[in-house]
């Protein structure tokens, strides 16, 4: 069964590969298509949503399909308390795809565990979103022809913000320089900077002030605190960076200034008119790029994801201690360890398979 769980799968040709496919998208959107008819895709969002849910309910009736699906947990039988796999299990009996967003990292990995059909994962706690990651990289893709080598800065909420962990690993896959820009509270986890060095052979730039390289970017990739994932100690950072026409004076004339929205304080309005203000065209792009994954996900596109991991696994006892993790939550599932360093005369590095949590 192929699902997309996250993007670590994919290889720098096959994502590349994957932007043509949706090119052809593009072309279906004005002439409509019957790709996906008598198809059903289910979305079942437990978080609020709106450009992820509605961008997927709309790629699946531009392609002909059907869909169906709830928008927050208390309206389905997750109120009466039942188990996310015993949803997977339900929905594969009324749907031919489904995409899953949830407050649990690694709660689309369950599904996909449990589930006959293919699974996307619409985004799981402050861990992944690979199909936001997609959208951002098509983006810059169509407007420079090439990810490799360019300056791609992530400012803003960097810790909790899964966007800017999805963007970060596919961009360093694809010879991306990284630079981080955040207030030192908000910096990327450990666990995420540990991934980009040692599989994906990156060296982020890390700085806490925007003004210490906006001159050096080619991409600009802001996001907004993620208040519903901070800390209370934290929600005093609200308002401490902020992106408007001033602070990009030293920029790059070519920069593309990209935001997965929603915005709240940290995106000023008097950027919506300038040229290189590109969040509304990369929001525009969610439709293309999710028709071209169902699609390829149900086998009826020529273009198809090889999709194929290359970290084993390791099934034991111990158990994640992060408190966002879905395997704290739902006791039945097994404990699995991604083996990131093998012991060979160094320390052993293992991470939690459903929410990436180092475990040394």
């Amino acid at each position: 069964m192929r699902h997309l769980i996250s993007l670590d799968a994919l290889d720098a040709t096959e994502i590349e590969r994957f932007f043509h496919a949706v090119d052809d998208m593009r072309d279906l959107i004005s002439i409509g298509s019957q790709l996906c008819r008598e198809r059903i895709l289910a979305t079942l969002f437990y978080e609020p949503s709106t450009r992820t849910r509605l961008s997927f309910e709309c790629a699946m009736l531009r392609l002909g399909g059907q869909t169906l699906g709830f928008h927050e947990s208390q309206t389905s039988s997750v109120a009466k308390g039942e188990t996310i796999a015993d949803t997977a299990r339900m929905v594969t009996n009324y749907a031919d795809i489904i995409v899953v967003r949830h407050k649990l990292a690694g709660t689309a990995r369950v599904m996909a565990q449990h589930s006959t059909v293919p699974v996307i994962n619409g985004g799981d706690d402050s861990h992944r979103h690979p199909t936001q990651a997609l959208i951002d990289l098509y983006t810059i893709w169509r407007h420079r022809g090439s990810i490799r080598d360019l300056n791609i800065g992530i400012c803003g909420d960097l810790r909790f913000s899964r966007t800017s962990h999805s963007l970060a690993y596919a961009a360093a896959r694809l010879g991306a320089q990284l630079v981080h820009i955040s207030p030192s509270e908000l910096g990327m986890p450990e666990s995420v900077n540990y991934r980009l060095r040692h599989l994906f052979g990156a060296s982020p730039v890390e700085v806490t002030t925007l003004q210490e390289v906006i001159h050096t970017l080619d991409v600009l990739y802001v996001n907004r605190l993620q208040s519903e994932r901070l800390p209370k100690p934290l929600q005093s950072l609200r308002g401490s960076y902020v992106i408007d026409t001033e602070t990009i004076k030293q920029a790059k004339a070519d920069l593309l200034i990209l935001h997965p929205l929603p915005r709240v304080d940290e995106l000023a309005y008097d950027l919506d008119s300038d040229p290189r203000a590109t969040y509304f065209e990369q929001s525009q792009n969610g439709v293309p790029v999710r028709m071209a994954l169902i699609a390829s996900l149900l086998e009826i596109d020529p273009y198809q994801f090889n999709l194929h991991s290359t970290l084993s696994v390791r099934k034991d006892d111990t158990r994640c201690r992060n408190p966002f993790c879905v395997i704290v939550h739902e006791k039945y599932l097994q404990p699995e360890w991604e083996v990131l360093q093998p012991s060979e005369g160094t320390e052993e590095v293992l991470s939690c398979a459903y929410c990436g949590t180092l475990r040394r």
